[in-house]
């Protein structure tokens, strides 16, 4: 099946799909017939901070009918902070959207883990990954550090890069938090991957997009995702 991807929010993001969707099918002997519509950053940002769902649903709505007559069979938003439209989103969407919400609860769970940190923009983080995950407490950062890790995320996604005081932030949160009885740590934004690295991070971390990316290939594959 032909994928189609709505990346650039933010631009390490869609790389970092675009290598983890490769990889998955290489793994599986498979040719990946894939096209990325351009998102916005900031826009995106704009009407997540003023919850402006149906809006950002129309944009990607938009963008979607531009993957459908590009041959794609799917549609998945290379963003965890673009899931806070993704009901609206996908009521509009002229593709079947992949979504990452309940993936990712069902890794949490199949993990056993009690307790989780989770780090990301504002409202993924106090929204505790918008409620998705019940099968383990989810924990934010606390008030005076949570304004700190957002404003480090959204700069970071927007440059597609991270500075060393942006990794300081992100890693100094998710210490406290696993000082605090987290036993790991949720990476709710996709650009995250800029910051950690499962291999060789000191505490456990759960790859949301990660988890997404096979959770996409496997959609795509379909009889064949066995093999991933």
């Amino acid at each position: 099946m032909h994928i189609g991807l709505i990346g650039g929010i933010g631009p390490a993001a869609q790389d970092y799909y675009t290598r983890c969707l490769i990889a998955l099918f290489a793994e599986a002997g498979a040719l990946l017939d894939m096209t990325t519509a351009h998102a916005d950053t900031p826009t995106l940002l704009t009407n997540l901070a003023a919850d402006r769902r149906v809006a950002q649903a129309e944009i990607f709505a938009g963008l979607t009918d531009r993957l459908t007559r590009a041959g794609a069979g799917c549609v998945a938003v290379t963003s965890i902070a673009g899931h806070f439209c993704r009901h609206d989103f996908a009521a509009r969407s002229s593709l079947p959207v992949v979504d990452m919400i309940g993936a990712v609860a069902t890794t949490v769970s199949a993990l056993g883990f009690a307790r989780i940190g989770i780090l990301g923009t504002r409202t993924v983080m106090k929204s505790r990954f918008y409620g998705g995950i019940t099968n383990a407490e989810v924990v934010a950062p606390p008030e005076a550090e949570l304004g700190e890790v957002h404003s480090a995320y959204a700069a970071m996604a927007t440059a597609g890069a991270i500075t060393a005081e942006q990794h300081s932030v992100f890693e100094r949160a998710a210490l406290a938090m696993i000082d605090k009885g987290a036993s790991a740590i949720l990476l709710g934004g996709t650009d995250l991957a800029l910051a950690f690295d499962a291999a060789t991070s000191a505490f456990p971390v759960i790859d949301c997009a990660a988890i997404h990316a096979r959770v996409i290939a496997r959609h795509a594959l379909g009889d064949h995702s066995s093999r991933i």
